[in-house]
């Protein structure tokens, strides 16, 4: 490794675990004529349900100042319903990538290695990422990235308007990776609901937290919860029923679950082995009231 290029914040090469985590990441292609159309997506006024079965090649989006990648937008901000924030899953082909990636101000984001790995550039400095990476960008970071790899690489971009606080610095940027990064079991769970976070619930810099959920087989939300957080969910691994809002789903690996503010939620972890999701939800702001006309 050369020079100047990092594996992330906290991390050694020694330090790496030597099983590589394997999450869920969209093969795309497109169904054959043949198959049926009953199938598990849904859109209601609470929530949203978009299966695996649905990330084909033609509902995929470019975006500008990107070579040879695709993205799949599975949220977007949207009145009504969830407003603050978007979500894609990139594939960037070997050689591709962007030196331009964002193209708005005041947008942080949070970008999750499902598949493969790349060079992220980030405030100068050099990280490459491997499955399991995670970045924090902050609002008007200069980065870039690139796939010096011979195969694709699939990873989760979640974009948030920063919102400023006067008194409140914004949060620096960071890269790490989950396997290095100690789950927080719930209380009286024995462990088998967890959190790995990747920054400190009390940092209130921040406005938005992006974790990895995990619940053990026979494991629950054993309550609806009920809160102003809105949700993005994307289940990284096994299986489980969903409450949403009055209605049980089940889901499995691949699937985004998109929950709105006070969209009633809850859980049970069937197994056979575990049920992990990617967690986006706002946090830490007043609620903003319209402006006057």
């Amino acid at each position: 490794m050369g020079e100047g290029v990092s594996i992330g914040r906290n991390i050694t090469e020694e330090a790496r675990p030597l099983k590589t985590p394997e999450y869920y990441a969209p093969q795309g292609g497109l169904a054959p004529q043949t198959q049926l159309l009953t199938d598990r997506a849904m859109f209601t006024e609470a929530y949203a349900v978009i299966p695996k079965g649905t990330f084909s090649d033609i509902v995929t989006s470019l975006l500008p100042f990107w070579r040879d990648a695709r993205f799949w937008v599975i949220a977007r901000p949207l009145s009504g319903f969830a407003e603050t924030f978007s979500q894609y899953i990139a594939e960037v082909l070997p050689g591709g990538g962007s030196e331009r990636p964002e193209t708005e101000e005041g947008v942080e984001a949070v970008l999750f290695i499902v598949e493969g790995a790349m060079t992220l550039t980030l405030e100068g400095r050099e990280y490459v990422m491997e499955t399991g990476g995670y970045a924090y960008l902050p609002p008007d970071a200069a980065w870039s990235l690139i796939n010096h790899t011979q195969e694709a690489v699939k990873f989760h971009w979640v974009r948030k308007r920063y919102q400023a606080v006067s008194g409140l610095d914004a949060p620096e940027s960071f890269v790490t990776n989950e396997t290095t990064i100690a789950p927080t079991a719930m209380p009286n769970t024995d462990g088998k609901w967890a959190t790995t976070r990747f920054v400190e619930p009390s940092d209130l810099r921040h406005d938005m937290h992006v974790n990895v959920v995990t619940f053990q087989p026979g494991a629950v939300i054993p309550f609806a919860e009920t809160h102003v957080m809105e949700h993005g969910l994307y289940v990284l691994e096994g299986k489980a029923v969903y409450r949403l809002n009055q209605d049980w789903v089940e889901v499995e690996a691949g699937d985004f679950m998109w929950l709105r503010a006070f969209c009633p939620q809850a859980c049970y972890a069937g197994g056979p082995g575990p049920f992990r999701y990617l967690l986006y939800k706002d946090v830490n702001r007043h609620m903003s009231f319209p402006k006057p006309l």
